[in-house]
Parts: C-alpha cells; sequence; structure tokens
C-alpha cells in the first residue's frame, strides 16, 4: 500500500513548481510515482492523466484575472493540437533514448540561453503587431513543439513558454500562464486521451494525484502574480537545466 500523503505531497510540490516556472512537472512528479511503486509505462500514462488538473488549477485563476490574449490561445490551439496527435502517433517510430537526450540538450539549451539574456521576458510588448506571416511562423513552430509534446511528453511546456517569450514578447508571467492553461488543460487532454485508451492508467493513484495538482497549480499561479518576473526567470532557467539534465540522464 503506498502512502498517500507521500503521494499528495509529491503532487503539491511538483505542480507547484511547474506552475511558477512553465514547465517541468514530470521532472518531480514521474520519478516519485516509478520509485512509489508504479511501472514505467503506467508511471506516464497516469502521470499524463494528472496534468490536466494542474491546467485546470491554473485556469481559473487566469479566467478571474482575465490575462489570456484571444489570439494567442486560438494559436496555440488549432496549431498545437494537431501536433499533439500526431506526436501521438509516430511516436512508436521515434528512437526513445535518441529523443530524450536531444530534448533535454535543447531544455539545457534554452535555460542557458534565457540565463545568458537578463532583460529576456521582463516586460511586455503591448504595442507589437503581428503579421500573417509572423502569425504562420509562430504556429509553424508550436506545431513542432505539439509533436514533440504528444511523442517525448517531458519538457515541452518550458519550449512553448519560451517561444512565447521570444516570438509573441511575453513576459515571463503572462507566457507562463498560457502555457499552463492550453498546455496543461488541451495538449494534455489530447495526450492523455491517447494513453487512456490503452488502459495503462492507474485511476487509484490519479484520485490522490489530481486533488494535489488543482492545490499545487492553484497556489503556484497565485504567488507567481505576487513575484518579480525575474525570479520567475530565474525558477523558469532552473527547471529548464534540471529538466534536461533528467532527460538526458541514464
Amino acid at each position: 500500500m503506498v502512502d498517500w500523503s507521500t503521494l499528495l505531497i509529491v503532487s503539491v510540490v511538483s505542480n507547484l513548481l511547474s506552475s511558477l516556472s512553465g514547465g517541468g512537472t514530470g521532472l518531480l512528479q514521474l520519478p516519485a510515482i516509478i520509485w512509489l511503486g508504479l511501472p514505467f509505462t503506467v508511471a506516464l500514462a497516469t502521470h499524463k492523466v494528472t496534468t490536466i488538473a494542474m491546467g485546470v488549477g491554473a485556469t481559473f485563476y487566469a479566467l478571474k484575472r482575465r490575462n489570456l490574449r484571444r489570439d494567442l490561445v486560438f494559436l496555440l490551439l488549432i496549431s498545437g493540437l494537431p501536433g499533439v496527435l500526431l506526436g501521438a502517433h509516430i511516436v512508436l517510430f521515434i528512437p526513445e533514448e535518441a529523443g530524450k537526450v536531444a530534448l533535454g540538450l535543447l531544455n539545457i539549451s534554452i535555460g542557458l540561453f534565457s540565463f545568458s539574456n537578463k532583460n529576456l521576458g521582463q516586460t511586455v510588448l503591448k504595442n507589437r503587431k503581428h503579421t500573417l506571416k509572423s502569425y504562420l511562423l509562430g504556429a509553424a513552430i508550436v506545431f513542432i513543439i505539439g509533436i514533440i509534446n504528444g511523442s517525448l511528453t517531458s519538457g515541452t511546456g518550458l519550449m512553448v513558454t519560451m517561444c512565447l517569450i521570444l516570438w509573441f514578447k511575453l513576459d515571463y508571467r503572462l507566457a507562463i500562464h498560457h502555457t499552463l492553461v492550453i498546455v496543461g488543460v488541451f495538449w494534455n487532454a489530447a495526450g492523455a486521451a491517447s494513453l487512456a485508451s490503452s488502459g495503462a492508467v492507474n485511476w487509484e493513484w490519479v484520485a490522490i494525484l489530481t486533488p494535489g495538482a488543482l492545490i499545487g497549480s492553484w497556489l503556484g499561479v497565485y504567488l507567481s502574480s505576487r513575484m518579480s518576473t525575474r525570479h520567475i526567470k530565474k525558477l523558469f532557467e532552473l527547471m529548464a537545466i534540471l529538466s534536461g539534465i533528467y532527460l538526458i540522464s541514464p
């Protein structure tokens, strides 16, 4: 019998940190539930289902604040979801270890890039106008990230956050809010549905992890609204580098 209190604490802490930094739930939660006794495939499916709750918790707060941009929500949905579904179908053709190493190195690079650019994502460029060409190029980038999300599952929230900062000039706080809602709810729901259809989900563990994800994500978004963007940036960089190290570790 697993210690349910330990499982709940793991869920709260991992989702709290992920909500503060814009990704990396799998860095803590996935290894923890494997260590607590689930086989890898069951742990992955169970983890993926519970990450939806993280997005739901963040959505309540984001809707209350009304700070989501409709154009970016629409773009993340119509370009990202097809990528997620495609990635779920091509995952069998990707060497798992090679994919994880590549994604891990990319996440480390993202963290180091952010660290080397001190003023990155500190303000929102509200007057920046996007052309149809810039939206299409941004959609292509999101589509590629969606494929990676559907196939390799871990660390892609950090990539979406960085895309929103670099391409659409959001600050870290606003970019993370968009990531948590769209990736957390819609992208993860698409991936979870695919995994759940295989029957690999441990629903008893989901019932414990889900409340923790709701609490942790809401608390994370609440705390981030009271933190400076510079502190949020540092957390993002830390989670990106740690997530990358986790992915490339044997």
